[in-house]
C-alpha cells in the first residue's frame, strides 16, 4: 500500500510540474507576442531637424541679457533634441556661441509631436569684451554625435536687434523654459 501511494504521489507531482512548465511557456509566449506587437506599433524616434521642428526666439524679462530659443516638434514622429544648438549671432559671426557645459541634462530631451524643448541664450555680460547689436540668429540643430543636422535656419532677433559680446553662451536643450533660463 505504501509503495502504491508513493508511486501515485510521484506521478501526480511529475504531472503537476509538467503542467506548470507548460503553463509558464504559454505565458512567456503570449508575453513575447505582446511585446513584439507593441514594438511594431511604437513609432520610431528621429532626430530633431529644421525640417521637423519649428524654431522661435524671444526676449525674456528675467534674467536680463537672455533670450529663449524654443524648438517645437512639428513632425508626426517623436524626435530627440540632442546636445545644444549651434548658434551664430549675426550674419558675420565666424564661430558658433559656446555651449554652457554646466547645463548638460541627465538625459536627451525627447519631443513628442507638438512638444517643445528650450535653450537659454546669454547674450552679453559685463565680463565680456567687444560686441555689437545683431539682427539675426543662425540656428543649426545637432545630431547624436554633435554634428549638424542640416542647413542653418535664420531667425530675426526681437526689437530689431540684440547686443552680443564675447561672453555670449547657449545652454543645452531642456524640457522646460525655467531650467533653460536658470543658469
Amino acid at each position: 500500500m505504501r509503495t502504491a501511494t508513493r508511486l501515485l504521489s510521484r506521478s501526480a507531482a511529475s504531472s503537476m510540474v509538467v503542467a506548470a512548465a507548460l503553463a509558464l511557456v504559454g505565458i512567456q509566449a503570449a508575453a513575447g507576442q505582446t511585446a513584439s506587437a507593441a514594438t511594431k506599433q511604437a513609432p520610431s524616434v528621429v532626430t530633431c531637424t529644421a525640417a521637423n521642428t519649428k524654431l522661435t526666439v524671444t526676449e525674456v524679462s528675467r534674467p536680463i541679457n537672455h533670450l529663449l530659443l524654443k524648438a517645437t516638434n512639428t513632425g508626426a514622429k517623436p524626435c530627440y533634441a540632442y546636445s545644444a544648438p549651434y548658434l551664430r549671432a549675426g550674419a558675420d559671426a565666424q564661430a558658433p556661441l559656446p555651449w554652457a557645459r554646466e547645463t548638460t541634462p541627465q538625459a536627451v530631451v525627447m519631443l513628442k509631436p507638438g512638444q517643445s524643448a528650450y535653450s537659454g541664450v546669454l547674450t552679453y555680460s559685463p565680463d565680456g569684451a567687444g560686441g555689437g547689436a545683431e539682427k539675426t540668429l543662425g540656428v543649426i540643430l545637432t545630431d547624436k554625435k554633435g554634428g549638424a543636422t542640416g542647413k542653418e535656419k535664420t531667425l530675426k532677433l526681437p526689437n530689431g536687434g540684440v547686443f552680443f559680446n564675447s561672453a555670449a553662451t547657449v545652454t543645452y536643450w531642456q524640457d522646460n523654459a525655467a531650467d533653460a533660463l536658470s543658469w
